[in-house]
């Protein structure tokens, strides 16, 4: 009888850590369903506690998806669990991911405690989550550094507790396979009541060990992966989700399966690669460009009289189809849309007309149109919303010529023309955006440019990661003109830094409406704090809302605190 092996995929959580890789909601929900079709047994949605958007798209996944459970992330902290426990309200079966760091590391210096105070708080948190839910997953961070009979001893405590999980980490990528191995066999043979829950794995890859690891800890018992779509994550990544579901599909010998339908694998690939702006290696196994590709002589000649002298795996198994439809310039909708929905794609009517008018345009520069072409297009309409618009880019350039650009931005409606001259072209056109702006202080850090795949009329992709006031951005863009995709992800930059901004202003706008209601409420009931007061009146001046309010308020606050109406009129 084969072993059921469950797949958690934290692409959404964890892999969306990585820098420059952040989602909206619609994009997260479009990733949830993906991953839904996949196959995946639990999707970790986010960690409510840490932001609002975070809050708002586990409860948007929670309605989106049907029967995967939805997970949330918390610390073992009681408002982090309960805000979980509000972020899951709507999912049908939802998991609190709980857990506290147990190594020695984490403990001494992390968390200033014990090894006795650890594992209380862990029993605390594990039982109250119970309390919300019924699935209750407990992590204990670090788990790779951390020993094995201490560990144990932590297992041990959240089972009983009521943990239906626990997750062993290799949070920082030190293990070893035959260590990682031996640590899940040691639990498995010395925590009592371990046939209660379920081990699960979740390795990082610093030491390019992840999916090794991984796979020895199902070996020896573990029935849980913690995996992301390309590997994506933190530093090195994480596991890889193709990696583990083809490593157990291919040795059938072992007896353990999963739930995944391996013909979605690259589909579902693209399109993270896609809506997360983060390409796929070329050797990546199972999903890289070059994953079936042969270039030997000696194995191209064994291929043709047979693909399994050098190829274990069918590319049709993965979802690589080499006699897919080519989409050029004649083809229609019908064709597009078949397209996207084999790419876990469906779009709305009126978004499928948009993205076809943006394909033909496409088309009329390119001969032929490939998968990543198809996802950037239906990407592009994110920029709609955007406050800095790149509207118009002329640029003058050759050999032993000046290069100089011509811009148009448009800020928030308001067009700006601009001309600079620079050290070439994408230099002058990024200088013209400077002038624009009026920010000459935003440097560039990273620029690279990709061609999503061959020839000299191909998209190219443009991955920027840009400086300002010690905080970094990250920009992108996919043109078949390089220059314009290269000013188009210094322009994407701005937004993201533009965008923070307007972020903290409301904030603070919120922050100021709800003091200013606190401090008329006081006014009414003639019950001022002065400290509070002070507050107030130096948000007031931070937005410059000296309106009545502020002047009533300071008024009241004067007369309160002094009795002096002379320094009332004064004010």
């Amino acid at each position: 009888m084969s072993d059921r092996l469950f797949i958690f995929d934290t692409t959404l959580r964890d892999g969306e850590q990585v820098p420059g890789c952040q989602l909206n909601t619609v994009e997260k929900i479009q990733v949830a369903k993906a991953l839904e079709q996949l196959g995946v047994d639990v999707i970790e949605a986010g960690f409510p506690v840490s932001s609002p958007g975070d809050f708002k798209s586990v409860v948007e996944i929670s309605k989106a998806v049907t029967w995967p459970t939805i997970c949330a992330l918390t610390r073992a902290v009681e408002k982090d669990i309960d805000v979980a426990a509000e972020a899951l309200k709507f999912a049908k079966r939802g998991r609190i991911h709980t857990g506290i760091g147990t190594s020695d590391s984490h403990i001494k210096y992390k968390f200033n405690s014990t090894r006795e105070e650890i594992i209380e708080r862990a029993i605390a948190a594990t039982k109250y989550a119970k309390k919300y839910v019924e699935d209750v997953e407990f992590y204990c961070e670090d788990a790779g550094r951390t020993d094995n009979e201490y560990l144990a001893r932590v297992v041990e405590a959240v089972i009983k507790a009521g943990a239906t999980v626990v997750n062993i980490p290799d949070t920082t990528g030190y293990c070893l396979p035959d260590e990682y191995g031996a640590k899940i066999k040691y639990l498995m043979e010395h925590v009592d009541g371990v046939h209660n829950a379920i081990l699960s794995t979740h390795c990082h890859n610093d030491l390019g060990m992840a999916t090794a690891n991984t796979v020895q800890g199902v070996l020896n018992g573990a029935r849980q992966v913690e995996v992301t779509v390309n590997g994506i994550g933190e530093r090195a990544g994480n596991t890889s989700l193709e990696e583990v579901a083809m490593v157990f599909k291919s040795h059938k010998e072992r007896d353990i399966i999963t739930n995944i339908t391996t013909n979605k694998i690259y589909s579902t690939s693209r399109m993270v690669s896609s809506l997360m702006n983060m390409p796929v290696q070329p050797n990546k196994a199972i999903v890289g460009r070059n994953a079936f590709a042969h270039s030997s002589g000696i194995h191209q000649d064994g291929v043709l009289k047979n693909a399994q002298t050098y190829e274990i795996i069918d590319p049709k198994d993965v979802g690589i189809d080499d006699n897919a439809i080519v989409l050029t310039a004649r083809s229609g909708r019908a064709a597009l849309k078949h397209r996207l929905h084999v790419l876990g794609v469906d779009l709305e009517q009126e978004k499928l007309d948009k993205v076809y008018d943006e394909f033909l345009k496409l088309a009329d520069r390119k001969k032929d149109i490939n998968d990543d072409d198809v996802l950037m297009l239906v990407g592009k309409d994110r920029t709609a919303t955007h406050r800095i618009k790149l509207e118009y880019l002329q640029v003058t350039s050759g050999v032993g010529v000046q290069s100089v650009a011509s811009i148009c931005l448009n800020l928030s409606g308001v067009r700006k023309y601009e001309a600079a001259a620079g050290n070439g072209p994408v230099d002058a056109g990024i200088k013209a955006v400077k002038k624009a702006i009026s920010n000459s202080d935003m440097t560039i850090q990273e620029f690279l440019i990709q061609a999503i795949n061959k020839g000299s009329d191909d998209t190219g992709k443009v991955h920027m990661q840009v400086e300002y006031n010690g905080a970094t951005y990250y920009g992108f863009s996919a043109n078949t003109d390089i220059i314009a995709a290269s000013v188009e992800a210094f322009v994407e930059g701005d937004e993201a830094n533009a965008q923070k901004v307007v972020e903290h202003d409301d904030v603070v706008d919120d922050l100021f409406n709800d003091m200013k209601k606190e401090m008329m409420q006081a006014i009414r009931e003639q019950n001022l704090d002065a400290d509070r007061v002070v507050d107030y009146l130096m948000m007031a001046k931070y937005l410059e809302k000296v309106g009545d309010h502020a002047v009533n308020i300071a008024q009241w606050a004067i007369f309160r605190m002094t009795g002096d109406m002379e320094g009332v009129k004064l004010y």
